[in-house]
């Protein structure tokens, strides 16, 4: 099954995606449930996705969509967690995962613009799988943890790489406006299937700039979940985006950064493309 949150002329909505359209709620399940997340949270997905085939239809090519989940409590990101990123970026090895945040408000959508903002001109792509958390938790087991996983979808986590680096915490150069794309859809984990056999690749202007499968992770879902879930609570629709890999613009010689006009696509097997352009920030 597959679910998205989309803009229609009536506003913010949702709905299921099938047979190359997404055919949004209609008025009596936008009472019950007027959010994917809340959806999700009520673990009414399948019984949302069962009545789909009599509301409106719009073609995937002519929808405005918004990010997946546009109003997570929480996103939790994942730093250096593939082998060859953490080697291109010269960090020591760790016994634990990098985790830093992301703000809700710096999120965009599939085909919505990632936003280069005024006093930077080093944004970086990360294209990297998002799991959404579907069951709330506390010290998750990591036995348990997939059990708590409502779905899975493309994320590219812009990186603002000079105000990332003014000092050792990642948090501003990760959250101007308009940097975290994601979407276009979320895909249930029985759909997708096996994780690590699943392959995630970055593309910039149509050129491969990361490559790699997720059996590459050094710290898996499970171990993510079950970390994680140790220090806070998890709700459904909190978001946790596990790590790029390497190939990162900012570690090429010479570097490769995201300008205007420039199209990025984050492509996972199982999943689909999460496209975007390159946009200046617009004067306040």
């Amino acid at each position: 099954m597959r679910f998205a949150s989309v803009r229609t002329a009536a506003g913010a909505s949702w709905g299921v995606v099938a047979n190359g359209a997404v055919h949004p709620i209609d008025a009596a399940t936008a009472e019950a449930f007027p959010t994917l997340k809340h959806a999700i949270a009520a673990a009414a997905l399948k019984a949302v996705h069962d009545r789909h085939e009599s509301w409106d239809a719009i073609p995937v090519d002519e929808v405005e969509w918004a990010p997946l989940i546009p109003e997570p409590g929480k996103i939790l990101c994942v730093g250096l967690n593939y082998e060859k990123h953490r080697e291109e970026t010269a960090r020591p090895v760790v016994a634990h995962p990098t985790i830093f945040t992301r703000f809700a408000d710096s999120q965009t959508g599939h085909r919505q613009p990632i936003v280069r903002p005024i006093v930077s001109e080093k944004l970086d792509y990360e294209g990297e799988l998002a799991l959404v958390i579907g069951k709330r938790g506390r010290a998750i087991a990591a036995r348990d943890a997939l059990d708590h996983i409502a779905g899975f979808s493309c994320y590219n986590d812009g990186s603002v790489r000079d105000w990332q680096h003014h000092t050792m915490q990642f948090t501003p150069g990760k959250n101007f406006p308009g940097t975290g794309a994601f979407g276009p859809w979320l895909v249930t984990p029985d759909e997708f299937g096996d994780i690590p056999s699943k392959r995630i690749r970055t593309r910039l202007n149509g050129e491969v700039m990361q490559d790699a499968h997720f059996s590459e992770l050094i710290f898996g879902l499970d171990r993510l979940i079950e970390y994680v879930s140790a220090f806070t609570p998890l709700e459904p629709g909190d978001v946790i985006v596990t790590g790029t890999p390497g190939g990162v613009g900012a570690k090429r010689k010479p570097p490769v950064f995201m300008k205007p006009g420039d199209h990025v696509e984050v492509e996972i097997e199982g999943i689909g493309v999460l496209r975007n352009g390159i946009a200046d920030e617009l004067a306040p």
